[in-house]
């Protein structure tokens, strides 16, 4: 290998080997799965906006309040539409399934728990929601034992907690826990 085959190229002419941000898993003239319904996504994303940026003033007057947030959102739609225009034309690439190149089972369960997540953190609160979730996701992702994954998921809780609560006043969703009682115990002891 020469000292070439080291470095990074920002050349456009270079042979890139698949791995550029700019064309995500390297195709540029092959759509991948899913790439026309997150195209279609964006689309109806942008019309959404457009139509509560709308909603802000209307078009009463150019300096109005909802003029450059309509303007934003329109430019979004008309580069979304061309995306999804560009993404339909392009054929599917062969031998890719979504379920397996795309949206793996870990990515998808991930997202179904910061959903949960989202969900539980205003009634239990910060302290069990985050606990059950950092148990969850080191045992999935970590294959470990149990003790292992409780032991890392409530230290890395009891730092975060120590941290952003006592050390940065951070308020968190106090929930089920007497957290106000613990910080109080706590600053009794110093």
């Amino acid at each position: 290998m020469s000292d070439d085959d080291h470095h990074v190229h920002f050349d456009p002419a270079y042979e890139h080997e698949g791995t550029s941000d700019a064309t995500p898993g390297g195709y540029d003239r092959e759509r991948r799965p899913g790439e026309v319904a997150f195209a279609a996504f964006l689309v109806l994303f942008s019309l959404a906006l457009l139509w509560n940026a709308y909603g802000i003033s209307g078009f009463e007057a150019l300096s109005g309040a909802g003029t450059i947030p309509m303007v934003t959102a329109a430019i979004m739609l008309v580069t979304a539409a061309l995306s999804l225009r560009r993404t339909m034309a392009r054929p599917l690439v062969a031998g890719e399934a979504l379920s397996r190149d795309i949206l793996p089972r870990n990515v998808v369960v991930f997202v179904g728990l910061l959903i949960v997540y989202a969900l539980l953190l205003h009634p239990l609160g910060f302290i069990p929601t985050s606990a059950l979730f950092l148990l969850a996701s080191v045992k999935l992702l970590g294959r470990y034992g149990w003790g292992f994954a409780l032991a890392v998921s409530m230290g890395t809780l009891a730092l975060i907690w120590i941290v952003f609560r006592l050390i940065f006043s951070v308020l968190m969703p106090e929930g089920i826990v007497p957290e106000g009682e613990f910080i109080q115990l706590f600053r009794n002891l110093f």
